[in-house]
């Protein structure tokens, strides 16, 4: 397969820590390779070396077939890099921002006025086009800092953690222009952490952890992979929460988890939780909900690395 992404045996170290330690990562073109993990897992460092913002200690990484370190003013030419934190002008309005931008990267005034109102239009800022982007809400300054990494329409971009910080109607507005880029053809990289995420936007998952790729292929796979399925049951009475896991694990052995207000088990087959719930009736225990589900992506890291995708401490230089 051509891939539009591709990294073989990438390391990078700082100091005595391993930032990355032999990642493999493959990207079709025109597709999302999600790249799922903790703070501190490594994604970050992937994304300065695949930006040529790092130089990689050993191994390879490619853009569009173009090395990262051998091919770096043309690897930059191709693609476009949104950061954790936006990266625009507060002092500039935010088509000030665009048009200096274009400006910079080689368009005419008249080519860099129609990519800023275009681009203004595109990402629904036109009703604060002309005010300084300081004053513009999370959302916004996220959106324009994801306008401005495509005023050269891009091939490749990479999206580092694009939605932290984000209400949830503003993580939407940014899945949709995602989709957009992706429709007309661009290859994306996303880093994230929010699980639901990379399931709505990734047509493939690599999931990393102490720099290293763990597991990879498409959200269906990684969740076929856990195996089985999840029974959720939240009692009437929080105070039965002990017992109804009591009687899971009892019933068929399968190490049910309390988490909040429910009790997930984990059943081979929907006879499991038929057995369950027969053994939940008996015991004359009253349920406010239950339902059988596919395995979470969140399930999914939970199994792999033991933990969920808790903020940890990211070395970068």
């Amino acid at each position: 397969m051509k891939y539009a992404i591709e990294v073989r045996g990438l390391v990078k170290s700082f100091g005595e820590v391993r930032a990355l330690d032999g990642v493999d990562l493959g990207a079709a073109p025109g597709t999302v390779l999600g790249l799922l993990g903790p703070n501190g897992a490594g994604k970050t460092t992937a994304v300065r070396v695949l930006s040529t913002l790092s130089v990689p200690d050993a191994g390879s990484a490619r853009v569009l077939g173009l090395d990262v370190v051998r091919d770096a003013a043309k690897v930059r030419e191709r693609l476009g890099l949104t950061g954790q934190y936006a990266g625009v002008d507060a002092g500039l309005s935010g088509a000030q921002n665009l048009v200096l931008i274009a400006r910079l990267l080689g368009a005419s005034r008249a080519q860099a006025k129609a990519r800023a109102h275009e681009l203004i239009e595109r990402f629904d800022l036109a009703h604060a086009a002309a005010r300084p982007a300081g004053g513009y809400s999370g959302g916004m300054r996220r959106r324009l800092d994801l306008a401005a990494s495509i005023v050269r329409r891009p091939d490749v971009l990479v999206l580092d953690e694009p939605t932290t910080g984000l209400d949830p109607t503003s993580r939407s507005g940014l899945w949709e222009v995602v989709r957009e880029l992706v429709a007309e053809g661009t290859t994306v990289l996303l880093t994230t952490q929010y699980l639901e995420e990379a399931d709505q936007l990734a047509d493939s998952i690599a999931v990393i952890d102490s720099g290293r790729v763990i597991a990879s292929g498409t959200p269906s796979q990684l969740k076929q992979a856990v195996g089985g399925l999840v029974l959720r049951m939240r009692p009437a009475r929080p105070e039965a929460l002990q017992q109804l896991a009591e009687l899971a694990d009892w019933t068929v052995g399968a190490a049910p988890r309390i988490e909040n207000d429910e009790v997930a088990v984990p059943v081979a087959h929907p006879g499991e939780a038929t057995a369950v719930m027969a053994r939940v009736v008996q015991a004359g225990t009253d349920l406010a909900a239950f339902g059988l589900h596919e395995p979470t992506l969140d399930e999914v890291f939970l199994s792999l690395t033991g933990h969920r995708t808790e903020q940890k401490e990211e070395v970068a230089a």
